[in-house]
C-alpha cells in the first residue's frame, strides 16, 4: 500500500474542493485533491449549466406560443426533442470540458483517485491503495439527490435530476415530486416543451420562499400553467413496460393513480458524509451526521478539519460552494491561525418563469423567536409598466426593512427578471444601505426595476411609523 504525507487533503473536487485546493496550494502547503467519481462539478454535469440549457429551450419555444398576444403569428411551429436534447447534452460537455481543463492543470502528484474514509482524525485510507497522513483535512465531499424511499427499486423509469440530461428525446408525460427549486425548474421547462407534466408536493412550499404572500402569488403565478398538486403524498409505484403508475393520497385522504413515462424525484440532496468515516474523527456532529462547523471559518469545531460546500448543507448553490471552498483552503493552508472569511449576502434564484429570488434575511428568518420586529414593503407586477409591456405582469416583491436604523434587510420576491432585481438588492443588503440611501439612487424609465422604487418607497412609509407596540397576541406578520 502506498502511503502519503501532506499538509492538506482535499475530499472531493468540486467546486469547493477546487477553490480549497487552489487556496491551501496559495498558502504554500502541499495539497492533495482526491476524487472517487467522475471530475467535473454537480453544477457543469447535471446542476444549474445542463438545467439552464434546457429552461433556454423552453423559453424559446413558450415566446412563440405567447407571440400572438402581440399579435405576431409564427407559423409550423415544431419542438424537435432529439435536438432539444441534443444541444442540451453537447452544451453540457463544453462546460464540462472548462471544469476538466482546470482539473488537468494541477499537477499528477496533487490528485488522486479513489473514495477517500478517515481511518483517525489525521489519517485516510483511499479504497485499498493509499494510506495518507495528512496534517488538516478539507471535506469537500459534495451530495447526491434524495430518492424516496417509497420509489426505491421501482425500475429506470423512476429517476433523479441527474438522468435528465442524458436523455436523448423528450419524453411523453413526467410526474414531478417536489416543488423545491429544481423541481420547478425543470417541470416547468418540460411543460413548455410539449411534455405532459404534473409536480407533486408533499406541502405547500414554492422553492426557497418563506413569505406567505410571496408564496400565494408564487403558487397561483406558475398554477396558471402548470399542473400543481400541492398537499400530496407519494404512497409507491410501479412500473409497467415504459410507463410509471404512481400512487398518491390528497390532504382529504383520497387516493390517486396516474401513468407516466417518467416519475422525476426532486425531493432535494443529501451531503456525503454518511460514507467517509466521520465517525473515527471525534468531531461532534448534528442529528444529519454533519459535523458542527463555524460559518464564517468552515472549521468543524476547534479542530483541523474544515467542511465546505454541498457536504455541510449550509447554503448548497455554487457561489457559495466557492465561497466555502477558499475560506477552508484558506484556512487549513494556515491552521492553526484560523481566521473568519467574506461571507457574502444570501442570494439565491430559481429559474423559472416568473422568477424567484430571494435575498439577505429571510422573512422566516426574521419572524424567528426573539428577533425584533420589522417592517414590510411590497409591490405586485400586474400593473407595473414595463411588465405589462412585456406580458410578463405577474408576481410580487416584499422587502424588509429595520426599525429605527431603516437598513434594509432582505427581499422575497417572484417576477420578472428576477435574477437582475436579486442582485441589485442583495448589492445594497451587503453594503448595509438604509433605504433612504436606496431610494437616493437612480432609477430609469421604464424598467421593471420601477417596482423595486414602488415596494422600496412603501417600505419607507411602514419605518417612518415606527415599530408597533407589544402586543399579547402573538404578531405572525411583523411590520405588515
Amino acid at each position: 500500500m502506498n502511503k502519503l504525507h501532506v499538509d492538506v487533503a482535499v475530499i472531493g473536487t468540486g467546486t469547493a474542493g477546487l477553490a480549497a485546493y487552489r487556496a491551501a496550494r496559495a498558502q504554500g502547503k502541499t495539497a492533495l485533491v482526491i476524487e472517487s467519481g467522475p471530475y467535473g462539478t454537480t453544477c457543469a454535469r447535471v446542476g444549474c449549466m445542463p438545467s439552464k440549457l434546457l429552461i433556454a429551450a423552453s423559453e424559446a419555444a413558450h415566446m412563440l406560443a405567447l407571440a400572438p398576444q402581440f399579435g405576431v403569428h409564427p407559423d409550423g411551429v415544431r419542438i424537435d426533442g432529439k435536438a432539444v436534447m441534443a444541444r442540451v447534452r453537447s452544451e453540457r460537455d463544453r462546460f464540462v470540458g472548462f471544469v476538466l481543463e482546470g482539473v488537468d492543470n494541477i499537477p499528477e502528484q496533487d490528485k488522486l483517485r479513489g473514495h477517500a474514509r478517515f481511518t483517525g482524525p489525521h489519517s485516510l485510507q483511499v479504497d485499498e491503495h493509499t494510506s495518507i497522513e495528512a496534517a488538516r483535512v478539507v471535506i469537500a465531499s459534495g451530495s447526491t439527490p434524495v430518492m424516496l424511499p417509497q420509489l426505491k427499486d421501482v425500475g429506470d423509469r423512476v429517476i433523479v435530476s441527474d438522468a435528465v440530461f442524458d436523455w436523448t428525446d423528450l419524453p411523453e408525460s413526467v410526474a414531478v415530486i417536489g416543488t423545491g427549486v429544481i423541481g420547478l425548474e425543470l417541470g416547468q421547462a418540460l411543460h413548455r416543451l410539449g411534455v405532459r407534466v404534473s409536480v407533486f408536493a408533499r406541502g405547500g412550499s414554492v422553492a426557497q420562499l418563506s413569505d406567505p404572500e410571496v408564496l400565494h402569488v408564487a403558487a397561483k403565478a406558475l398554477g396558471r400553467e402548470l399542473d400543481l398538486r400541492f398537499q400530496q403524498l407519494v404512497v409507491g409505484a410501479v412500473q409497467e413496460g415504459e410507463e410509471v403508475v404512481l400512487s398518491t393520497r390528497d390532504a382529504a385522504g383520497a387516493a390517486h393513480t396516474d401513468r407516466f413515462s417518467y416519475v422525476l424525484v426532486a425531493a432535494g440532496r443529501t451531503p456525503n458524509v454518511d460514507k467517509i468515516g466521520i465517525e473515527t474523527t471525534g468531531l461532534e456532529l448534528d442529528e444529519r451526521g454533519i459535523p458542527l462547523f463555524d460559518a464564517t471559518t468552515m472549521q468543524c469545531g476547534t479542530s483541523h478539519i474544515f467542511i465546505a460546500g454541498d457536504a455541510n448543507n449550509e447554503r448548497p448553490v455554487l457561489p457559495e460552494a466557492a465561497d466555502h471552498g477558499r475560506i477552508a483552503g484558506d484556512n487549513a493552508g494556515r491552521y492553526p491561525d484560523v481566521r473568519p472569511g467574506l461571507r457574502r449576502t444570501p442570494l439565491t434564484v430559481a429559474f423559472t418563469e416568473p422568477q424567484i429570488a430571494t435575498l439577505g434575511e429571510s422573512y422566516r428568518e426574521l419572524c424567528a423567536e426573539g428577533k425584533p420586529k420589522f417592517a414590510v414593503g411590497k409591490v405586485s407586477f400586474e400593473n407595473q409598466g414595463r411588465s405589462r409591456v412585456m406580458l410578463q405582469n405577474h408576481g410580487m416583491l416584499r422587502v424588509y426593512g429595520e426599525y429605527g436604523s431603516g437598513r434594509f434587510l432582505g427581499a422575497e420576491m417572484i417576477g420578472p427578471r428576477a435574477e437582475n432585481l436579486g442582485h441589485l438588492l442583495a448589492w445594497a443588503c451587503q453594503a448595509r444601505m438604509t433605504v433612504a440611501q436606496m431610494l437616493d439612487m437612480p432609477f430609469y424609465h421604464p424598467v421593471i426595476e420601477e417596482g423595486v422604487r414602488t415596494a422600496l418607497r412603501d417600505l419607507a412609509l411602514e419605518l417612518e411609523k415606527g415599530a408597533p407596540k407589544a402586543s399579547s397576541t402573538p404578531d405572525t406578520t411583523p411590520g405588515v
